[in-house]
């Protein structure tokens, strides 16, 4: 299977601040971006740079803050945009080059496998995207904590479930690329989660349920 590099790229748009996802497939040099958004002219800047070709666009959800550059690059790279099947009915979103994908589909980048992994709680289609080193969880899960379950189409049982998902189906040693950041840069291992991240310790659903949602939050995004 060919190897590639990863290229994580912070981009803003006043208090939003994301992490938008280059992968290049070392043996084509064709390029994939994860949840392209906010600073066009950065993205673009970089994909210059990487001399490669934009074949392939990867969306973890249909918020804004994911999605919002797939027109503009669609316009001028005019790849292919894929979003899982349960996302795309559920929320209705369409722009054209749209493939659904089902749990379990495979993307090929150049000879780099792409693995989508359906896991929903933060919104009704949430994936994943898992290569032979990297797990891209969107806002499924991030370093620190997980995603906002009460969303339109969220649902923290099915987020309880995603998180048992990961632990048990994805390699300890592969490393994690969130949606955003709380405090810890992307990049540290899912193992490093299995012991620090708090909403990996549940093992029982009810008891997830109730923190994740427990009233009074000062700081949603504190995930203490």
């Amino acid at each position: 299977m060919g190897t590639h590099t990863v290229y994580p790229l912070k981009v803003r748009n006043r208090k939003h601040i994301n992490f938008t996802y280059i992968i290049v497939d070392d043996t084509t040099r064709n390029i994939a971006i994860i949840d392209p958004a906010w600073e066009l002219e950065n993205i673009e800047s970089t994909l210059q740079m990487l001399d490669g070709h934009l074949t392939t666009i990867l969306l973890t959800h249909s918020h804004y803050d994911h999605v919002n550059l797939v027109h503009a690059l669609l316009e001028k790279y005019n790849p292919q945009v894929y979003l899982s099947h349960k996302e795309i009915t559920y929320y209705q979103f369409g722009c054209d080059n749209l493939i659904p994908f089902e749990d379990n589909d495979f993307i090929m980048l150049g000879d780099t496998q792409i693995t989508c992994i359906l896991t929903p709680g933060h919104t009704y289609g949430s994936a994943c995207y898992l290569t032979s080193d990297h797990l891209f969880t969107g806002d499924t899960v991030f370093i620190e904590g997980c995603g906002l379950c009460d969303t339109v189409g969220g649902d923290p049982e099915q987020m309880f479930h995603s998180i048992q998902r990961i632990k048990s189906a994805i390699n300890p040693m592969v490393q994690i690329f969130p949606g955003h950041s709380y405090g810890k840069n992307p990049g540290y291992t899912l193992d490093y989660l299995l012991k620090q991240n708090i909403y990996f310790q549940f093992i029982n659903k009810e008891h997830f349920i109730h923190f994740r949602m427990r009233k009074g939050q000062k700081n949603l995004f504190n995930f203490c």
